[in-house]
């Protein structure tokens, strides 16, 4: 499980370096220039994907909890909702303006879907590690920038789009999870 804890470690770090020491990330931003900086900002968060991905799949199944029977159908909708608030930020829309932080919300969503459906050691650390981290965000980004400026609600057409997108995608990855493993509707 090392390379999953050492993805969720780059993960944590390469995310709360803004928060937590700007004067760091403004010395990068000077040295290199804005764009080459989130760069490198950018490879380290792909960097951690790819080492949490491949650490959860070879990790051991070491039962922590038994997940509830009715887990993975409760996930399978926590998802939809999941999936419709990481694009509800970016949607043209009413929705855009009902919620702050709608994508850290979604994350915050998706872990607590998957802690559900999977009661492992792995699952444990990696969903419930990036679910930490999503709580974590909001609090710092509310205590460092303050009030929230809500965004102007757009046209109801905007929200049918976004649903409709938000169906498309949850379709994609329930289809990816069935090809791929593990089947979020069993069997």
């Amino acid at each position: 499980m090392t390379l999953l804890y050492t993805g969720m470690v780059i993960w944590w770090l390469g995310h709360f370096v803004k928060r937590l020491t700007p004067q760091l990330r403004a010395g990068m931003d000077s040295k290199l220039g804005v764009g080459p900086a989130k760069g490198v900002f950018g490879v380290l968060l792909i960097l951690s994907v790819v080492l949490m991905v491949i650490g959860y799949r070879a990790a051991p199944v070491d039962m922590i909890y038994n997940a509830p029977s009715w887990g993975k159908g409760v996930n399978n909708l926590m998802m939809l909702v999941a999936i419709g608030l990481m694009g509800m930020g970016k949607s043209k829309g009413r929705a855009r303006a009902w919620l702050r932080h709608p994508m850290l919300w979604g994350t915050a969503v998706w872990a607590s879907a998957h802690l559900l459906a999977n009661g492992d050691m792995a699952s444990l650390v990696l969903f419930g590690g990036i679910g930490i981290w999503a709580l974590i965000s909001m609090l710092l980004i509310n205590m460092t920038e303050g009030k929230w400026d809500r965004p102007k609600a757009g046209p109801a057409s905007g929200d049918i789009k976004w649903l409709v997108i938000s169906g498309v995608v949850f379709a994609v990855i329930a289809g990816l999870h069935i090809w791929i493993g593990p089947s979020p509707f069993g069997g």
